[in-house]
């Protein structure tokens, strides 16, 4: 969560001072993310340590990183905002989605083409293009949107 908030002010920052080493920490901050939320679900299941109240925990961090980045990217150097803030609320929302389909009794859905992984991917690339943020922010809403009617679909005939 530490790292997507580094991430975010770095991208909120390049509108003002647009050094590359910003651009960097962005990406390096949503690629951390990634790599801290994948080791610390393996080291809770390696370790037996894997809990209902891990869950929550480990998901309220991810929405907080979801939000850093996107609003940051929004206010980035050829960002956006108000497509930083859509992005981030639909970044939310297949969260929802799928918190909601395990709520409702379906297997947790992770499903893409804009999965939490695939949203930081675009990030990170879209970071080595100085100027197209507003591209990346508009292919996350996207992918977004087409994730959660995957997910509303899967889930739906997994509740059948």
């Amino acid at each position: 969560m530490f790292a997507c908030i580094v991430a975010g002010i770095a991208l909120t920052v390049t509108s003002i001072a647009d050094y590359r080493v910003l651009w960097i920490i962005a990406a390096l901050g949503a690629q951390l993310r990634l790599t801290a939320n994948m080791l610390d679900g393996m080291v809770a299941l390696a370790s037996g340590r894997a809990s209902k109240v891990g869950e929550l925990y480990n998901e309220v961090p991810d929405r907080i990183s979801d939000a850093a980045v996107f609003i940051g990217a929004g206010f980035a150097w050829g960002g956006n905002v108000a497509l930083g803030y859509i992005a981030t609320i639909l970044a939310v929302f297949t969260a929802y989605v799928r918190a909601a389909g395990k709520i409702a009794g379906a297997p947790n859905e992770f499903c893409g083409p804009m999965a939490k992984q695939h949203r930081m991917l675009v990030i990170t690339l879209i970071c080595s293009q100085i100027g197209l943020m507003t591209l990346g922010l508009a292919v996350i809403i996207i992918g977004c949107v087409i994730t959660v009617f995957r997910r509303l679909g899967l889930i739906a005939r997994a509740l059948k």
